[in-house]
């Protein structure tokens, strides 16, 4: 079942809100799509679910996932009580930094519009039994979005430099950097600080949870 991607944000805001209070196994079902026994090896299947349902087109382009209407779609598994449970990865950290600017970067490219999608998440209940809640159309105010480049800027730095020592989970506000690979024996050969070749492994730029429970919190609680 192939769905053409949405011509307006009002038309894939209408599809999205339609999902609300499915569960997965609903989804699933109508799209016949294959079900993972578990997400341990499967990650991205929840995503690539909503995206089908949606009729996302940016597949795994260097573009939002909505390419004609700017928007990048995220699911966010959250907690009974709301939270976010984990950080949310937007994008490969090219290094060294093929993005001269905050404003020409990968990273706000994504997250200039998101469509974040909440997906329940409980250890306690089969997969398919997990519902889907209701959509966030969202952009970052102004004060986010100083703060993301402040991060992005001292991040990118850190990388542009070598100084991969001082490159960890723990610098940056809203964004910060975390491995990405498909294994712990994936390298990459970069130049440190010192002019030499070392191996590290991929890294990703991800956003952490403190920025999405205020997306969470503002939405739904004001």
């Amino acid at each position: 079942m192939n769905i053409l991607p949405p011509t307006s944000e009002t038309e894939l805001l209408n599809r999205a809100y339609t999902l609300a209070g499915k569960t997965l196994g609903d989804i699933a079902k109508l799209h016949q799509k294959y079900v993972p026994t578990s997400l341990i090896h499967a990650k991205g299947w929840i995503g690539q679910l909503i995206e089908k349902t949606l009729g996302a087109n940016g597949s795994n382009l260097d573009q939002p996932d909505f390419i004609n209407l700017g928007i990048e779609l995220k699911t966010l598994p959250v907690t009974a009580q709301g939270f976010p449970c984990e950080s949310t990865y937007i994008c490969a950290a090219s290094i060294p930094c093929e993005d001269k600017t905050w404003e020409q970067s990968r990273v706000w490219r994504k997250m200039e519009k998101m469509l974040w999608v909440p997906i329940e998440s409980n250890s306690e209940k089969p997969l398919l039994a997990q519902r889907i809640g209701t959509p966030i159309l969202w952009s970052p105010s102004i004060r986010i979005v100083t703060q993301l480049r402040e991060d992005w800027e001292e991040l990118t730095e850190l990388m542009t430099l070598g100084n991969f020592e001082d490159l960890s989970a723990h610098k940056g506000k809203y964004l910060q950097i975390r491995p990405k690979a498909a294994n712990a024996k994936t390298f990459i050969q970069v130049i440190d600080h010192q002019g030499q070749s070392i191996s590290i492994v991929p890294k990703g730029f991800y956003i952490r949870t403190i920025l999405t429970r205020q997306i969470i919190e503002h939405h739904y609680c004001t």
